[in-house]
């Protein structure tokens, strides 16, 4: 699981618990201004090809966390629930985007809406 806060201009992704471990991230720091789009989209997490592992943890039907490259992007995950999964898309950034597990999905994607920039 993931928690997203907003710090001036930077969104803060601190990854929780016994996921930092399966992720091989602690946290990832992402300017505002970098994100374009948020959603939740149940069909992109249903499939168990996730990419390319590098490096990662990926057992099918129970979790995905790490950084995976597949059709040509790079792409960080940490989901173990699907139901509160976000997909956020990036540009200018590290990642091209962010498939992630939150608490509250509806909260981070007010958090992040461009009327709050």
């Amino acid at each position: 699981m993931v928690e997203v806060t907003k710090e001036g201009n930077t969104v803060l992704f601190n990854v929780k618990g016994l996921h930092k471990l399966w992720a091989f991230k602690s946290q990832l720091q992402i300017p505002l201004s970098h994100i374009k789009n948020i959603r939740q989209d149940p069909e992109i997490l249903k499939g168990w090809w996730k990419g390319f592992r590098m490096p990662g943890t990926h057992v099918p039907g129970l979790i995905a966390a790490g950084t995976f490259l597949q059709d040509g992007k790079r792409i960080f995950w940490d989901v173990h629930h699907a139901e509160n999964a976000l997909i956020i898309e990036l540009e200018h950034d590290e990642y091209n985007e962010l498939i992630i597990e939150v608490e509250n999905p509806a909260a981070v994607m007010e958090l992040l809406s461009p009327a709050r920039a």
